[in-house]
């Protein structure tokens, strides 16, 4: 159970809920957003001494009726209740440091996709296996260090190349907050971990943006159906984008794609003929 940050969870949780979203009057004599603990704690059917606890983090481990009672009253959604349990301790939790080895089966498959650009990351946003059209899209990942394959690093930590900082996608601003939310879900899973917490100190130190995000305590990620390339080469590439789960070793891996006969498949196509070296953005 991580008490600190079940509290800080919660408390997000409630100044976000406003009154009138739990059925109650929102009233003149509000002095502060969201609700008031007391009534968080009749809407969750608990003490209001032990609500009050918990968001102190001075509070025994919850059961999971008073977790759902809590996730109820907050109107989380699934994946901020799913959270709520990890951070309480009442669902099964990953120990140990999260994997970085790539199964051979997804490392043949990446190389099946010529019409796709495809990758793989880790639960922390490294990119660990890429084919070659990935390459072409976004950088030659091969020509860096480990640690500079970073994702969340390549979103917060260099602000002087902004404008070329993401490869020119159109939603930068969405990508970080949803970088953010991922972590803070990984912190959760990985809680042991030194990799993910000197990620996250280091993003919190010297990104004040990552900063600003981290203390919304957000979990709860925006699908991202598309995005749109802003290439040095070839231009604008719009494509679908789809990331799947690999459970077994919690990696995600990304494909973007076009439709078919569409001028952004046409510039995929050129793409892959010209090979990784085709931008200069992401020297």
């Amino acid at each position: 159970m991580d008490k600190q940050e079940l509290a800080a969870f919660l408390r997000s949780r409630r100044e976000r809920l406003r009154p009138e979203d739990a059925g109650l009057p929102s009233g003149p004599r509000r002095r502060t957003p969201g609700l008031r603990r007391e009534e968080v704690a009749v809407l969750a059917h608990i003490s209001t001494e032990y609500y009050v606890r918990l968001e102190q983090g001075r509070a025994p481990r919850p059961s999971g009726e008073v977790l759902a009672g809590i996730a109820g009253a907050l109107r989380l959604t699934d994946t901020e209740s799913d959270h709520l349990h990890v951070l309480a301790g009442t669902a099964p939790s990953r120990t140990g440091l999260h994997r970085r080895d790539v199964r051979p089966s997804i490392l043949a498959l990446l190389e099946r996709l010529p019409q796709t650009a495809a990758f793989v990351t880790s639960a922390v946003f490294e990119v660990l296996a890429w084919n070659d059209l990935a390459a072409a899209l976004m950088e030659d990942f091969a020509e860096l260090a480990p640690e500079d394959r970073n994702l969340a690093r390549r979103a917060f930590l260099r602000p002087a190349r902004a404008e070329t900082t993401l490869y020119g996608v159109s939603d930068a601003a969405e990508f970080r907050h949803h970088v953010v939310m991922g972590l803070r879900s990984t912190l959760a899973r990985y809680p042991s971990d030194p990799a993910v917490t000197a990620l996250i100190d280091e993003l919190r130190d010297s990104s004040a943006e990552f900063a600003r995000l981290w203390e919304q305590h957000d979990v709860q990620a925006a699908p991202m159906l598309t995005k749109t390339f802003r290439h040095p080469v070839v231009g604008e590439i719009t494509v679908d984008c789809d990331a799947l789960t690999l459970t077994d070793r919690d990696q995600n891996l990304v494909l973007y794609s076009a439709p078919q006969g569409s001028r952004s498949a046409e510039a995929l196509a050129l793409l892959s003929v010209l090979g990784a070296e085709a931008g200069d953005y992401r020297r």
